[in-house]
């Protein structure tokens, strides 16, 4: 079922300085921010030759990410994707098997335009998993 990682994502209070230090200590290279309304953060990815840090940052007073920073005000990982090459067989399986899909349990669009969905992180070691649609995974 599952692909390669697609990434991993760091909640970080502020975006700008957490770019900054990626691009300018580590020399990466960082797309430039996105906001995604749906899901409440706005993002930027630090891209790399085998997969991707993606960089959350809080995005209105309803967002997920700003109730992980109020326990974590430094920041921290978030959530690990994996690609899928079919989101809604993959979410039928886990259902089968007892995974709890979070919200209502049909896909979202991403921040790479693709379906994606959330597991609850106590099916999985304490761990928020997200899976992505990427055909040929």
């Amino acid at each position: 079922m599952l692909g390669r990682v697609n990434h991993v994502a760091l909640a970080v209070p502020d975006l700008s300085d957490a770019m900054a230090r990626y691009r300018s200590m580590l020399g990466a290279t960082v797309s430039a921010p996105q906001a995604l309304p749906e899901h409440g953060v706005t993002v930027a990815f630090v891209e790399l030759a085998n997969t991707k840090v993606e960089l959350l940052e809080a995005l209105g007073d309803a967002s997920p990410i700003r109730a992980f920073l109020e326990k974590n005000p430094s920041g921290g990982m978030h959530h690990i994707c994996y690609e899928v090459a079919d989101i809604i067989a993959a979410r039928d399986a886990l259902k089968a098997n007892g995974a709890r899909v979070l919200g209502s349990g049909e896909p979202k669009t991403g921040a790479h335009g693709n379906p994606v969905l959330f597991l609850h992180p106590k099916d999985f070691a304490g761990t928020l998993i997200e899976l992505e649609e990427v055909r040929g995974s």
